[in-house]
C-alpha cells in the first residue's frame, strides 16, 4: 500500500506546483509547523510566513511562503498563496528586498498586534534563510 499523496500549489499567476508521488508536508500554521501525511484528517489553515517543506520520492524541496489558506482532504492537500520562493532559486538579492520592506512595516507607529506578529515573523524566517 502506497503512503503518497497529492499537493498542488497555487498562486495568483499559475499553478505554482503539483505532485503526485507526496509523502509528507511540513507547513507553517497558525496553530504551530504542523505535518500533513496521508490519511490525515481534513483539515482547512491559515500559513504565517515561513517554510514549506515536501518530502516525495523524488526528494525534499523547501519554499519560503509569507501567507495562503491550506486545505488538506481526501488525500489531496491544496495551498493557495499570494506569494511563494523555492529555496533552491530564491535570490539574496530578493531575501534581503523583502527583509528590508519588512523591517521598514516593522517601526511604523500605527500597526495591529496582529500585523506586528505576521511582520516579526517574516523577519525571523528571512534572517535564517540568508
Amino acid at each position: 500500500m502506497t503512503e503518497e499523496f497529492k499537493i498542488e500549489i497555487v498562486n495568483p499567476d499559475k499553478s505554482f506546483l503539483e505532485k503526485e508521488d507526496v509523502t509528507e508536508v511540513i507547513i507553517p500554521a497558525f496553530e504551530g509547523e504542523m505535518g500533513i501525511l496521508k490519511n490525515h484528517i481534513s483539515l482547512i489553515s491559515f500559513l504565517k510566513p515561513g517554510i514549506i517543506t515536501i518530502y516525495s520520492k523524488s526528494g525534499e524541496e523547501k519554499f519560503y511562503t509569507e501567507d495562503g489558506i491550506v486545505e488538506f482532504k481526501n488525500n489531496n492537500l491544496s495551498i493557495l498563496t499570494s506569494s511563494i520562493y523555492n529555496l533552491k532559486n530564491f535570490e539574496q538579492s530578493k531575501i534581503q528586498d523583502l527583509l528590508k520592506i519588512a523591517e521598514e512595516e516593522n517601526k511604523k507607529l500605527e500597526i495591529s498586534d496582529q500585523s506586528k506578529y505576521l511582520i516579526d515573523q517574516k523577519i525571523e524566517v528571512l534572517k535564517t534563510i540568508n
